[in-house]
């Protein structure tokens, strides 16, 4: 592409439109002939600098995608299992080490990473694709540089960073997430749903304006006939005291999420877990493990779930990230932000009919969070960024 953005021939079709000239005794009907060639021949090469890419040679098999997100879990235990160094009171917080080390220590970063992510490192491994080991050149980052979670959720979920969206704090996101702009489309009214554990999750998906059903709704404006939680579920979550300010448990919001799937079938579903984020900010790697462990449970049992549903079985993808990384060593993984070296690192699982089963990925170009939202409104023979050009391309890793 040169300066005027003109695409540049290549040196083939250049020499292709050199004039040309006939050889001392060549017949006028013969250079007549060869002239009407080779002006046919340069008129097709040029109209093919214009014509429209081919479609994929065939449709898509999603017409389900399911976005998993578990805040703030590192790629280091997705790839490496549980981190020596952080098994202890000192650096770690744990109460009981010996109990850790029986439960998740394990001599190779394969085993360990298998003892606490066994259905990533079964199912995933052998059936789709995770992309984001940095120690085996596959690179997941974000391009919003603010590496935290409001900045890092719009990305995923709009395809593009908002130097807007600075804080954590509940502003209704101006931009239009892929789960709005799908919820819009024919064959999605009434068939998307949002659970997630943070009080910020309304504004970020803007439930003023998307009106997206979502539990929990947390304010009374949010709330959505279209999602009813089991007696059980609403008066554990009302009835057990909080932790952190803003945010439930992980087991709430996946025992209603398993049953509006069970009851509702939504064709868009977006699950948002948090713990494994604020136990490593409280210092306690024993819970962060036992949290991501749990994630990785909680996961399995959906994907069993929807196998044993026709309207989901081999219909349906599951897309699997973090909306930031977190740093290293004793004390820095326990934080992200922009002062955090190395909190930019994601990782990205995917498993579904359309994607290939290539397993642990390697040496692969970088990727980023913000061609999730792309990927996947392809998946489901949508074009989110037809409607919004700003947006990055669709993750190609997801659709092969």
């Amino acid at each position: 592409m040169n300066t005027n953005g003109i695409p540049r021939l290549s040196i083939s079709f250049v020499k292709l439109c050199k004039p040309w000239r006939p050889r001392q005794g060549t017949s006028l009907v013969s250079i007549q002939s060869l002239r009407l060639s080779r002006f046919v021949t340069s008129l097709i090469a040029i109209s093919s600098l214009f014509l429209p890419l081919p479609a994929k040679a065939s449709e898509t098999k999603t017409q389900n995608v399911f976005l998993i997100m578990s805040d703030g879990l590192r790629w280091q235990e997705v790839f490496g299992g549980a981190e020596e160094l952080l098994l202890d009171t000192k650096n770690g917080g744990v109460k009981n080490t010996n109990s850790l080390y029986r439960e998740f220590w394990r001599e190779t970063p394969e085993a360990r990473r298998q003892a606490l992510l066994p259905f990533f490192w079964t199912e995933i491994a052998k059936r789709g694709q995770l992309l984001g080991n940095q120690k085996k050149g596959s690179v997941v980052n974000f391009t919003n540089g603010r590496k935290f979670s409001y900045p890092g959720y719009n990305e995923v979920l709009t395809g593009l960073a908002d130097p807007r969206i600075d804080s954590n704090a509940k502003k209704l996101n101006p931009n239009v997430t892929v789960f709005e702009w799908l919820h819009g489309r024919s064959g999605f009214q009434g068939k998307a749903a949002v659970f997630a554990t943070w009080d910020v999750f309304p504004y970020i998906f803007n439930i003023d304006r998307s009106k997206l059903p979502i539990w929990p709704a947390w304010e009374p404006r949010f709330e959505s006939p279209e999602i009813q939680v089991p007696e059980t579920v609403a008066a554990l979550t009302r009835d057990t005291t909080q932790i952190w300010e803003g945010v439930i448990f992980d087991s709430f919001v996946f025992h209603a999420a398993l049953d509006h799937l069970q009851r509702k079938q939504p064709r868009l579903l977006f699950l948002g877990f948090g713990e494994t984020d604020e136990w490593a900010h409280a210092g306690r790697y024993d819970h962060y493990l036992t949290a991501a462990h749990q994630v990785d449970d909680f996961i399995r049992r959906l994907w069993e779930t929807v196998q044993l549903m026709p309207q989901y079985r081999n219909k349906t993808t599951f897309i699997i990230t973090a909306d930031h990384g977190r740093g290293s060593g004793p004390s820095e993984w326990k934080d992200h932000g922009e002062k955090i070296a190395g909190a930019e690192g994601i990782w990205i699982a995917t498993i579904g009919p359309d994607t290939s089963p290539l397993g642990e990925r390697t040496n692969t170009a970088a990727a980023t969070q913000s061609q999730i939202a792309a990927a996947i409104s392809a998946l489901l023979g949508e074009d989110y960024r037809a409607a919004f050009p700003r947006s990055a391309p669709p993750l190609e890793d997801l659709l092969k």
